[in-house]
């Protein structure tokens, strides 16, 4: 019995030889190349042509979710699952718009992360009770119900540089990584202050730093 190929894009060496090991555990599964960037992890899938990609959002050199919209678009076929330490309800919704078919936080059980591959490779989705039960109850209740995170307002892009921000990363490195200008970097600054009513600057790299590190529940209470 042939075994099904996971590609793993992960840029932390140990976590992803750890994944590694609990997917070649499994009969029918099997750690079928690996990608620390979003450039890689193309190359991978034109070569291997995976059965399932896991990806974690937060990768140095790149944006995971960027990678889930380009399998979307290029190899709808292929199911991503997404692995991250960043909060549930407020990337789940995100991840699973751009493309993706689970969310499954670093923190659960491993066990949860073959129960969740399982799922995907049986054309389903995979995503804990908690956040199965958020995501419904937003949609049953209108928007202007809902008491939503100040982080809700930033679209995928103005996240993923307040991200980059919080990283270290100056308004002309940004603008590098992301091949945007540097206007275009300072705009998208601007539009994130007004969304998270910050006045400042400083204010601006403190709130994202700590956002890095934490996630984003309690910054902004």
């Amino acid at each position: 019995m042939s075994k099904k190929k996971i590609l793993l894009v992960e840029d932390h060496p140990i976590f992803r030889l750890g994944l590694a090991e609990l997917i070649n555990q499994e009969t029918d599964l099997a750690a079928h190349g690996s990608a620390r960037d979003v450039e890689q992890a193309i190359d991978e899938i034109n070569h291997i042509n995976p059965d399932l990609i896991i990806v974690d959002l937060s990768l140095k050199q790149s944006d995971g979710l960027d990678l889930v919209k380009y399998v979307k678009q290029h190899h709808s076929n292929i199911p991503v699952l997404v692995l991250s330490m960043h909060d549930e309800y407020l990337y789940a919704p995100r991840a699973l718009s751009a493309g993706a078919h689970g969310y499954i936080m670093k923190q659960e059980a491993v066990e949860s992360v073959v129960k969740a591959v399982r799922l995907l490779l049986a054309g389903k989705i995979y995503l804990n009770e908690k956040v199965k039960e958020h995501i419904l109850l937003s949609m049953a209740n209108p928007p202007e119900a809902q008491e939503k995170s100040p982080f809700d307002r930033l679209t995928d892009r103005e996240l993923q540089v307040f991200k980059l921000i919080g990283r270290g990363f100056s308004t002309r490195e940004i603008a590098e990584r992301l091949f945007l200008s540097i206007k275009t970097i300072g705009t998208y600054r601007e539009r994130i202050k007004k969304k998270l009513n910050i006045k400042h600057a400083s204010e601006l790299v403190r709130c994202a730093v700590h956002f890095e590190k934490m996630g984003h529940i309690g910054i902004m209470e």
